[in-house]
């Protein structure tokens, strides 16, 4: 049976309009650093484009030598800049870090790791930026956001202005967004997308 860690796993579940606070474990990751707007930067179009190739490859050595199936998890992103405005009131795209990344399951091994990196090199432009990390999280405020990324400052500023500090909650940690929508394939005015950021209490 294909396992499909969406449905499966908690961590990827959350409500248009309702922030919830979650505890995260820790995860391993597919990861790729790099700095700029999305949209334009041809470092963030080329991580996407090692990631998925990887990913992939891991998949098949799982269902192969393991005989353990899944779906591909969902591209996630870390994004940070010196400003939290950059993501807010001022939307400043080109100031913004990333690491893109893909969770890999707990069963995945180094070795299966290096096989797939090895399997997938001619279609991956950034492989030797490319690395597995493990994602320590915790507790973390998650809410789901409907329609176009340009349109997330709003659900932003809500959450980071007025339900972490009444929440008695602070900030730590980096913006992480979960895309469970394939922007090449649905409209922006549909596209799911998971905000997640971590916190501390007090």
């Amino acid at each position: 049976m294909k396992t499909d860690f969406v449905k499966t796993l908690d961590r990827y579940r959350a409500q248009a309009g309702t922030f919830r606070i979650i505890e995260v474990p820790p995860q391993r990751y597919l990861m790729i650093d790099g700095h700029g707007d999305p949209n334009t930067s041809a470092a963030y179009a080329d991580a996407v484009a090692t990631l998925y190739p990887v990913a992939y490859a891991l998949k098949f050595a799982s269902k192969d030598g393991l005989d353990r199936d899944y779906v591909v998890p969902p591209l996630e992103a870390l994004w940070w800049a010196e400003s939290m405005a950059a993501f807010t009131s001022s939307r400043d795209t080109s100031a913004w870090d990333w690491t893109a990344m893909i969770l890999v399951p707990d069963w995945i091994t180094d070795d299966l790791v290096d096989a797939a990196r090895a399997k997938a090199a001619r279609k991956a432009p950034a492989l030797d930026l490319l690395r597995v990390e493990e994602l320590d999280e915790g507790t973390c405020v998650q809410t789901l956001h409907l329609g176009p990324y340009d349109d997330e400052a709003a659900t932003l500023e809500r959450m980071h202005d007025t339900f972490i500090p009444e929440s008695g909650l602070r900030m730590t940690g980096k913006h992480h967004e979960v895309y469970l929508s394939d922007a090449r394939r649905v409209a922006p005015e549909k596209l799911r997308t998971l905000l997640r950021q971590p916190v501390l209490r007090g």
